[in-house]
C-alpha cells in the first residue's frame, strides 16, 4: 500500500517532535534545566520566584561540590527527620525510603520530576569534615566557619534540631540554608547522599536586573 504525501509529512513531523522531547530530556537531566525559587529558606541570596537555571553537569559526572556552592537535592523520606533526643553519631545520612521501584515510576518520578520535591541549600561540610554547631556559629574541623553570605543579625540555632555535632560521610555533604531560621536541612534530617544532589545553581536570569552567575 502506497503512503501519501501527507501522511509521510504527519510521520515526519511526529519523529522530529519525538526526537525534540528526547534531546529536551537529555540536555535537561544531563547538562542544565531551568528552575523556580520557592522557599526562603536561601534569603537574601535568593529570594521566592527567582528564576535560575541549574548546572546538572555535576551530577552527570558525579563531582563533589565544594564548601560554600549551593546545590539543589533530592528532599529526604519523612522518617529522616529525628529529635535531638534520637541522635546517633553512627546514623547521620538522609534515608530515602519512599524511592519509585519500576522503571516507569523511577522515569516519571526522576526525569520528568512529577511528584518531586527537592531543597536549594548551600554546601557547609564535606567529606571528612567534623561539623559542630553551638553558641550560635558554625565550626568545621574545631574552626569558626566565617559565613560571609548571612545576614549580619543571623545566627545558627539548632531549637530541636539533632544533627549538630557529626563527622560528614564519605560521598556525602552537609548543607544549610542562609536564612538559618527558616530553614529545614540537615540540621534536620542528616547529610546528603552525593547520589542525591541534583544539580548546582549556576545563573540567576530572573529578575533581569539581577542576572548573572550566582554565589
Amino acid at each position: 500500500m502506497r503512503i501519501s504525501e501527507k501522511t509521510k509529512d504527519i510521520i515526519e513531523w511526529i519523529i522530529c517532535i519525538l526526537i525534540a522531547f528526547i534531546l529536551a530530556l537529555l540536555i535537561r537531566y544531563y547538562i542544565g534545566t531551568p528552575t523556580i525559587v520557592k522557599q526562603s529558606s536561601m534569603y537574601p541570596t535568593l529570594k521566592q520566584n527567582q528564576r535560575l537555571i541549574l548546572n546538572r553537569w555535576v551530577r552527570t559526572t558525579k563531582k563533589m561540590p565544594e564548601r560554600g556552592d549551593i546545590i539543589t537535592f533530592e528532599s529526604p523520606s519523612s522518617d529522616s527527620y529525628i529529635k535531638s533526643s534520637e541522635f546517633n553519631s553512627n546514623d547521620v545520612i538522609a534515608k530515602y525510603s519512599n524511592e519509585p521501584t519500576s522503571w516507569f515510576s523511577n522515569f516519571i518520578y526522576h526525569v520528568l520530576e512529577i511528584g518531586k520535591e527537592s531543597y536549594i541549600k548551600r554546601v557547609i561540610g564535606l567529606p571528612g569534615d567534623h561539623v559542630q554547631i553551638y553558641d550560635g556559629k558554625v565550626y568545621i574541623n574545631g574552626e569558626e566557619l566565617l559565613e560571609p553570605y548571612l545576614q549580619e543579625d543571623v545566627t545558627t540555632t539548632m531549637g530541636n534540631y539533632a544533627f549538630s555535632d557529626l563527622v560528614v560521610p564519605e560521598n556525602c555533604v552537609f548543607a544549610m540554608g542562609d536564612n538559618r531560621d527558616y530553614s529545614t536541612d540537615c540540621r534536620a534530617f542528616g547529610c546528603i547522599p552525593l547520589e542525591k544532589i541534583e544539580g548546582k545553581v549556576w545563573i540567576r536570569f530572573w529578575p533581569l536586573n539581577l542576572f548573572g552567575k550566582v554565589d
